[in-house]
């Protein structure tokens, strides 16, 4: 079996109710390895009508992310829920720093906060496949509707960071979203760094030539998808593996003093974490692999945005490329996992590639804040 950098998601919880409000926060949970970091304790208190309100942001918003890629969820036996109606016009005319964002999942929803923190006031609005996760959007700020709903509405700033396995036509999907963009500020589409035509560990650039079409369907999709941006005016990011980790720590106290709700939750989200959960893993252990954080990922796209760049091409990276192996000895090391991943078995699958992206620092003039893996490693 051939493992590639895939969203997977650990999330583990101890969790004890509390019956003052009559309501709860029900964590599903899942059969992963648990994180031991200390790092956050937010403050937690109670309100009327959903029992529950978070006074830090930050957790506001990491509670939200995992909840994008798990069944986290909070209920209210009133049945209560935002007043703001779902898949609701703008309520305001576009602003010269409003944002589109196609896709609000993990990465849109940490551009999301960021780009509210750059333009205090500004509107932000996410385009998505099914409601499912409106409510969340919608406490996050962001103004969600059904795909293609506000296509009637031009943005000054889209991004594009909808995955191609959810659309039957992905190109076409690019298209859409650029029909949306008045062309004043930038588009921009999150694409990945597998069209780069390197399979033996060697070293990729930016200017490294491509995968030529027809040879791979999974890159076709990804090169015509990234042409009709460029076509319009927008500018390509190819990100390479992307990664994260939520530590939260809640207690809740009722205001009568009689049951105490207590929440540890933690989560990740990366290939180290499937391959530790898995122990033994068919792949080889020596193709090499490239990294980027999520929230860097997330900045570097605001920077190209703020620098309303068109026609170009950048590449996200941590310019740290690691071995498969390397990744698992470091996770091993850290002492943050309660498990420990035992081996790679896996003898001739492909390789992979060693980026750098060093042009796109020095053009865009940003720089990672998690600089390695192990870097990230040590924060937790």
């Amino acid at each position: 079996m051939k493992m590639g950098l895939r969203s997977i998601v650990h999330l583990s919880s101890i969790t004890l109710c509390m019956h003052h409000t009559q309501t709860q926060i029900q964590f599903q949970r899942f059969g992963f390895p648990y994180s031991k970091s200390k790092n956050l304790l937010p403050s937690l208190s109670t309100t009327p009508s959903w029992g529950i309100k978070l006074k830090s942001k930050t957790l506001s918003l990491s509670l939200s992310l995992m909840a994008s890629a798990t069944h986290f969820q909070v209920s209210a036996e009133d049945g209560s829920v935002p007043s703001q109606e779902l898949g609701s016009s703008p309520s305001h005319a576009i602003g010269q720093h409003d944002l589109l964002i196609v896709g609000p999942g993990v990465l849109g929803r940490l551009v999301a906060q960021k780009w509210r923190e750059e333009y205090p006031g500004c509107q932000v609005f996410g385009q998505t496949v099914t409601t499912n996760h409106h409510e969340e959007l919608i406490k996050l700020g962001i103004s969600p509707s059904l795909k293609w709903t506000k296509e009637d509405y031009k943005f000054p700033y889209v991004i594009f960071c909808a995955p191609p396995y959810q659309s039957a036509d992905y190109p076409g999907d690019l298209r859409q979203a650029a029909l949306c963009w008045n062309g004043e500020g930038a588009f921009l589409f999150t694409s990945s760094s597998a069209p780069y035509d390197c399979n033996d560990n060697g070293f990729c650039d930016e200017d490294t030539p491509v995968v030529p079409f027809g040879r791979s369907p999974r890159t076709d999709v990804l090169l015509k998808a990234e042409n009709v941006v460029l076509e319009f005016g927008g500018s390509v990011v190819r990100l390479s593996g992307l990664y994260i980790s939520f530590s939260v720590f809640g207690i809740l106290f009722a205001l009568i003093p009689k049951i105490i709700f207590v929440s540890v939750v933690f989560s990740s989200i990366g290939a180290h974490v499937y391959w530790l959960e898995k122990g033994i893993v068919e792949s080889r252990p020596d193709h090499i692999l490239n990294l980027i954080h999520y929230e860097d990922a997330a900045s570097l796209s605001i920077t190209i945005l703020k620098k309303k760049c068109r026609r170009k091409i950048f590449l996200g990276c941590d310019n740290h490329p690691l071995s498969r192996q390397e990744v698992m000895d470091l996770v091993n090391q850290s002492g943050k996992f309660s498990k420990r991943f035992e081996k790679f078995t896996g003898t001739d699958d492909p390789l992979g590639k060693r980026l750098n992206n060093s042009r796109t620092r020095a053009e865009l003039g940003w720089e990672p804040k998690y600089t390695s893996f192990a870097h990230f490693l040590e924060t937790l």
